[in-house]
């Protein structure tokens, strides 16, 4: 297998995840900053544009961070990381979901239309003039979450899985372009601490 990577976070989630997997993938990196996914021969790889990708062994491709994590676990058998059984399984693409959708989306989007918008405007949709609503937006959702963490170690409870590997991420890209972790969200801050704490964190 070969891992398509490159700057940014979606890379890392996938990388984190692998690192927790105790998987080593060979790499392959792409030039995101110029704009090198976006040329003829990445998009007949993957056609939405986006990285990563996990290259097969027999030439298959698949795209999307969580699919390739969900791949990549299902190899292994089944780990915590998704869920042992149908219940833990259904949680964790459950709360994988909500943060997908609620936290990580308005908070790249809201990145993409502001402090990124040079370089995205003339590769995607960008909206900058929703980019502080979106940045709002996540903050917001946040918030939701550290309540929903009072006394959780994981976002799962105590199994450490997909859900915080992707929070984390992109939580740490935030800090990094202009979205920085509120520190009165006293739960996601210490739940941040301890996942920072990781050897995975660093892959």
């Amino acid at each position: 297998m070969k891992l398509i990577n490159s700057v940014g976070p979606n890379p890392k989630v996938v990388r984190m995840f692998a690192a927790e997997l105790g998987i080593e993938l060979d790499m392959q990196a792409v030039d995101l900053l110029a704009g090198e996914n976006r040329q003829p021969e990445y998009m007949a790889l993957n056609p939405s544009g986006s990285t990563p990708a996990l290259i097969l062994d027999n030439g298959d491709v698949i795209a999307e961070i969580t699919a390739i994590c969900e791949y990549l676990d299902d190899r292994q058998g089944s780990t915590d990381l998704i869920g042992a059984s149908p219940e833990a399984r259904a949680e964790t693409r459950m709360w994988t979901r909500r943060i997908d959708l609620q936290i990580v989306e308005p908070l790249a989007n809201g990145f993409r239309s502001a402090e990124g918008l040079a370089m995205f405007k003339d590769r995607i949709r960008t909206m900058p003039q929703a980019a502080d609503d979106m940045k709002t937006l996540a903050q917001e959702r946040l918030t939701w979450l550290d309540g929903l963490m009072e006394g959780k170690t994981f976002v799962c409870g105590d199994r450490f899985t997909l859900a915080d590997v992707l929070l984390y991420c992109f939580l740490e890209f935030g800090a990094q372009v202009g979205q920085p972790l509120n520190e009165s969200n006293a739960n996601i801050k210490a739940w941040y601490d301890r996942v920072a704490a990781r050897p995975s964190a660093s892959a």
